[in-house]
């Protein structure tokens, strides 16, 4: 086989492993911590979806899932609340660039280093799906006689099945005890339930038939993708190899104005040339 032929037969079979993985699945998440990848997984995998996940080259992950599941398993996670949303911590807030912050870009970072940290505790709690706190900390003038309190709010967005009603006092006094000069009274709780549904069992689909086959159907479409591929490969190294073939056997052609010519047509010349002089010198 030929430099030019390998090289297409190459190209080919890299075009078509590409089609294949692009059939095989879709992406679902990028950039997923390992547990935030592992949550994913396990959801769906209790639900009766196949997933994936797949580290990245930044150390993250990758989850993901059939194409035609790819609606089911958006809505699923959705009503898990899922993936998990990462807060930033006080160290990932003030961490220094190099850069002189005033006074007031250092409160705000405070503050918001503060609600990030009490939102991602509260987030722990089990049954809590998404959780906000939201920090109201006025900067008051020691020489004003009415000083304006601190105040907070809470949004938890929870699972309908776990209470979350007799959770709210302690709640509050982790908020109050979180933040110096807030006050219990001061700190309000807005509790949300999400009623989640009923998980599926884990049973195995019908399987799918594709000439004789039997495959599950998330495969169906790459087992498509693989025999239609091989079936173009192996045309086309097929036309290759005819093609190669019929090159060797095709009889060289000179041209007419060609001066150099093979070994056996100059010999057979000066044969004809050295009988043709015997001739003359015998007459």
């Amino acid at each position: 086989m030929s430099h030019r032929s390998r090289r297409l037969a190459i190209v080919v079979g890299v075009l078509s492993t590409l089609l294949f993985l692009q059939a095989c699945s879709v992406e679902l998440y990028t950039g997923l911590s390992q547990q935030q990848a592992n949550e994913i997984v396990a959801t769906l995998v209790r639900n009766g979806i196949s997933a994936e996940r797949t580290p990245e080259k930044d150390g993250k992950m990758k989850v993901t899932v059939g194409e035609g599941n790819f609606a089911e398993a958006m809505a699923l996670l959705n009503d898990h609340g899922l993936p998990k949303q990462e807060f930033a911590t006080l160290g990932d807030v003030f961490k220094r660039d190099g850069l002189v912050s005033s006074p007031v870009e250092e409160r705000a970072a405070m503050i918001f280093g503060l609600s990030q940290e009490l939102s991602r505790t509260i987030s722990d709690i089990d049954g809590v799906l998404t959780a906000r706190v939201h920090l109201v900390l006025p900067e008051n003038d020691p020489l004003r006689q009415k000083l304006v309190p601190s105040s907070a709010s809470v949004f938890i967005r929870h699972q309908a099945a776990t209470s979350m009603e007799n959770l709210i006092p302690q709640v509050k006094m982790l908020v109050a005890n979180g933040v110096a000069g807030l006050a219990y009274d001061n700190v309000s709780v807005v509790l949300i339930p999400v009623a989640a549904p009923p998980e599926r069992p884990a049973t195995a689909p019908p399987l799918a038939s594709f000439f004789g086959l039997q495959v599950h159907p998330d495969s169906l479409t790459a087992t498509m993708w693989i025999v239609y591929g091989l079936g173009a490969a192996v045309l086309v190294l097929s036309a290759l190899l005819v093609n190669q073939l019929l090159n060797r056997g095709r009889r060289r052609v000179y041209a007419l104005n060609q001066t150099t010519l093979p070994a056996r047509h100059s010999e057979a010349r000066y044969s004809e040339a050295k009988h043709s002089a015997a001739q003359r010198s015998a007459a």
